[in-house]
């Protein structure tokens, strides 16, 4: 399945739970599953909400993370947030403020949901598959990022 079929179909069962009134919690969860459910490179899937100066772990799926509030600024989410945009990391090794949610991670994209200028949180995905992440995987994403900020 092309990524932008499976965004596509990540996006239909957001919009179909909401017109049934899912509660945030439930869209965020479904979009953590849907995500994680499209196999390698999505090892893992975290929904972050942002909160005042902090980020909190309100769905995920996959392994779970110690990491439920991250503060701005603060490993890769954190830097998502402050610069105000999106984070693709190849290598989590190399980067001096990573926050390692599990040993096996080895790239992690972070995309953020906004709408319009206003940051709502993000979606964190960590991947077992070295320099998972390419274009398709972030525009896949980013297309279910940007259904949730509506949805929201």
């Amino acid at each position: 399945m092309s990524t932008a079929t499976a965004a596509n179909k990540i996006v239909r069962a957001l919009r179909a739970a909401h017109l049934h009134d899912a509660p945030r919690g439930e869209l965020l969860r479904l979009a953590c599953e849907k995500l994680r459910g499209l196999g390698a490179p999505f090892t893992s899937v975290y929904a972050y909400m942002l909160r005042g100066d902090e980020l909190v772990l309100e769905a995920f799926a996959g392994r779970e993370t110690e990491h439920t509030r991250i503060p701005v600024g603060r490993g890769v989410c954190g830097t998502a947030v402050a610069t105000g945009e999106d984070q693709n990391i190849p290598d989590v090794g190399a980067i001096g403020n990573y926050l390692a949610c599990n040993l096996d991670t080895k790239a992690e994209l972070v995309v953020l949901i906004r709408r319009g200028a206003t940051i709502l949180g993000q979606l964190d995905i960590d991947s077992d598959v070295p320099a998972g992440f390419g274009e398709q995987e972030h525009a896949t994403v980013r297309e279910v990022a940007d259904a949730l900020a509506v949805l929201l």
